[in-house]
């Protein structure tokens, strides 16, 4: 079969009449089909189009050739369950009171993630649902999902904590069995198959009986190295291959299918021959990685006063390597799963968004994981392509939350307008929309005011300061324009931090329009803090 993207490479036609002709059904009155595909801990420089040098994420890249891609794009919150409950519902994290990741799945709460998902709003028009991958989110709204396999056979319901984990090792354990460890090896927390480990691994000069003696609870983050399972059999693949299925299954209904996929979140582990596809003695240790952070508010987070292998240079090459790889793997199996639209004619009849939930550290500042709003944690990737709606090669430099997705989709797809907190990105893409972008806010209350619990950013200037007027964590201001690496925190203890007082009441102001414009009950308390 002749899909569109082999059609490209054979011919180097890029004419879209000749494309449409031999590829696209005639559906002129059929309803429009969404396929939403996430990634988790993918950060916005893990793509060859956002000037990455080394990575090389063509399927991505032509995506966003083929619609809009979006350069400045973040998450409304740098954990998963907020971010994909607010991607979801089109609500801010204060509004959803999805805080923190605990209260996904069966967390029980009055006043908790109340209103409808955009899937729920397109079941009621007819759409035909189904959701692949990590769920992460409340499991009351999963109702309207009709994927064919509901539970693995140990009886664990595919959208409870684990069930898509489940799901897979029923798959696993059927294709690609348990195996004896070898010197070097220990088994993988997640698919409990054996892993090669890495020098970044924090059991990486223990033998497996030291290991069983010591007995330790591993997390994922703590897994480096690479996974001794064949490339078909992984769990990307595993992901990528449940939406190719559906899309098959599903070529002749109207359809809302998302791909969520694991990776590339840890255990940093890929298979082959993405492990080492980009060998780690060729990575390059982010600049920030010897940052001192004696005036930054995140001097101690995500444990990285403890954790120092992660502000080692040498060792954080292997992440960045093992990193890089799983990006790749998603990149590959993203190219096949839109070769499956174009093999049904479905490509000019399917809106289709790429996004991340959050970014990644990876030795950034010395850390690892999320949770702050650094760039590496808080940018994102986005782009959407939908044939005769959004034009090719569109670039969009506006400043968006993926909080906006919610009404963007029911925009394009032509349905009633929900209330939400986000806004339509058709504007920004088609160039009518003059307000919107000018700045972005990300958000984070959940132990109170006792960390940095907002950011905004604007023209390049970043402001993150805590909700309350007694916190006694410090304000931070960068100034990305000249500071891209967020080294100099112009604010906070900077003896001449007075010389920047009007930019920082600027992005003051701004936050508080957000905070007023969603009825925010800390607006207060930043109004009244001191910031310099």
């Amino acid at each position: 079969m002749l899909t569109r993207r082999k059609f490209l490479k054979n011919t180097g036609i890029v004419s879209a009449t000749v494309i449409s002709g031999l590829l696209t059904k005639s559906c002129s009155s059929k309803k429009k089909n969404l396929l939403f595909i996430m990634t988790d801990q993918q950060r916005y420089d893990a793509l060859s189009l956002a000037g990455n040098t080394v990575l090389e994420t063509p399927n991505l890249d032509q995506l966003a050739k083929e619609g809009v891609y979006f350069k400045n794009a973040y998450t409304p919150c740098a954990v998963c369950a907020p971010a994909r409950s607010s991607i979801l519902t089109g609500h801010t994290v204060e509004h959803t009171g999805m805080r923190t990741n605990s209260r996904a799945y069966y967390f029980e709460e009055e006043g908790l993630m109340t209103m409808p998902t955009f899937d729920e709003i397109l079941s009621k028009e007819g759409y035909h649902c189904e959701y692949y991958g990590k769920w992460h989110s409340q499991t009351s709204h999963t109702s309207i999902y009709k994927n064919p396999k509901q539970a693995s056979k140990n009886g664990n319901f595919v959208f409870a904590h684990g069930g898509q984990n489940h799901v897979y090792m029923d798959y696993i354990n059927a294709n690609f069995p348990k195996r004896d460890l070898k010197p070097g090896e220990l088994y993988d927390t997640f698919t409990k198959r054996p892993y090669r480990k890495d020098p970044l691994d924090k059991y990486y000069n223990m033998t497996y009986k030291e290991f069983e003696k010591q007995n330790p609870k591993r997390v994922q983050p703590d897994l480096h190295g690479e996974l001794m399972i064949p490339r078909e059999h992984s769990f990307t693949a595993f992901q990528a291959k449940e939406t190719i299925e559906a899309i098959e299954r599903l070529k002749d209904k109207t359809f809302s299918i998302t791909c969520s996929f694991h990776f590339p979140h840890a255990p940093m582990l890929p298979p082959a021959p993405y492990y080492n596809m980009y060998p780690a003695e060729d990575m390059v240790p982010p600049v920030s990685i010897s940052d001192d952070m004696e005036n930054s508010p995140y001097k101690g987070a995500n444990g990285r006063m403890g954790l120092t292998e992660y502000a080692d240079p040498e060792k954080i090459k292997y992440m960045i390597s093992n990193y890089y790889g799983l990006v790749k793997e998603i990149d590959d199996w993203v190219g096949k799963i839109l070769d499956k639209l174009d093999e049904h004619g479905l490509t000019r009849n399917t809106m289709v968004i790429f996004v991340s939930d959050h970014g990644e550290m990876l030795g950034a500042h010395g850390m690892r994981e999320k949770n702050v709003f650094y760039e590496e944690s808080a940018h994102i990737p986005l782009m959407i392509r939908f044939p005769g709606k959004i034009k090719k090669k569109t670039t969009v430099d506006g400043y968006i939350s993926t909080l906006d997705l919610f009404p963007t989709i029911l925009d394009y797809l032509k349905i009633k307008e929900h209330h939400s907190d986000g806004k339509s990105l058709r504007g920004l893409i088609e160039g009518t929309d003059k307000e919107h972008g000018k700045y972005v806010v990300t958000e984070w209350n959940y132990r109170g005011d006792v960390i940095v619990n907002y950011m905004v950013i604007k023209d390049g200037w970043k402001l993150m300061i805590p909700y309350s007027k007694t916190s006694k964590v410090i304000n931070a201001m960068y100034n990305l324009n000249e500071d891209p690496h967020e080294m100099h925190n112009l604010i906070g203890k900077n003896p001449k931090r007075s010389e920047y007082k009007a930019q920082a009441e600027e992005l003051r102001s701004c936050l508080l329009e957000w905070l007023e414009k969603n009825n925010s009950k800390y607006y207060n308390g930043v109004k009244e803090r001191k910031l310099i």
